[in-house]
């Protein structure tokens, strides 16, 4: 279990600084002449923030994001994992597990349920499911409880994070 308690400092970004993350969050394929024109910059220095951002780890790495029916994933479930002990061993054995299962897009260890760990995944149907659920996820080592809910439809599905609390120039 990785619990670390201190958290870095946020970077002190400039509004031209989160003008360059909510493009580079809407789109980013879009090219350092695009980008620099559209924050109001020649594009050596946009390309140089852009570096400083990737450098700083604020900008982890960019993705495709896929089409999730149109591969036959047609069903996303939110499963809570239920552990016998909270002991580190016990739940580095759990993650290392789950981690190798490409079915689970989500781990996340969570307080206020009754569940030690909230999973999302992504199956083509139930049969499937099924066998992840029984073939899988409940022979882990510790896992003693597991609640699955269906996701019915996706209201919102944002990649982007939120800049507006950013303070700044």
């Amino acid at each position: 279990m990785n619990s670390s308690s201190t958290r870095p400092a946020p970077l002190k970004l400039d509004r031209t600084d989160r003008r360059i993350l909510a493009l580079m969050q809407a789109n980013a394929r879009i090219t350092n002449l695009e980008l620099a024109e559209a924050v109001g910059l020649s594009p050596t220095p946009c390309s140089r923030r852009v570096k400083r951002l990737e450098e700083s780890g604020l900008i982890e790495r960019h993705v495709t994001l896929l089409n999730q029916q149109l591969l036959g994933l047609n069903i996303t479930a939110v499963i809570g994992i239920t552990m016998d002990r909270h002991t580190p061993e016990r739940f580095e054995n759990f993650e290392r597990e789950v981690s190798a299962y490409p079915e689970v897009v989500e781990c996340s260890i969570v307080t206020g349920q009754s569940a030690d760990y909230l999973l999302k995944a992504v199956l083509p149907d139930m049969t499937y499911y099924e066998e992840f659920l029984l073939g899988r996820l409940t022979r882990i080592e510790g896992v003693t409880g597991v609640h699955s809910s269906f996701v019915l439809r996706k209201v919102i599905a944002r990649t982007e994070l939120p800049l507006d609390h950013i303070g700044g120039a």
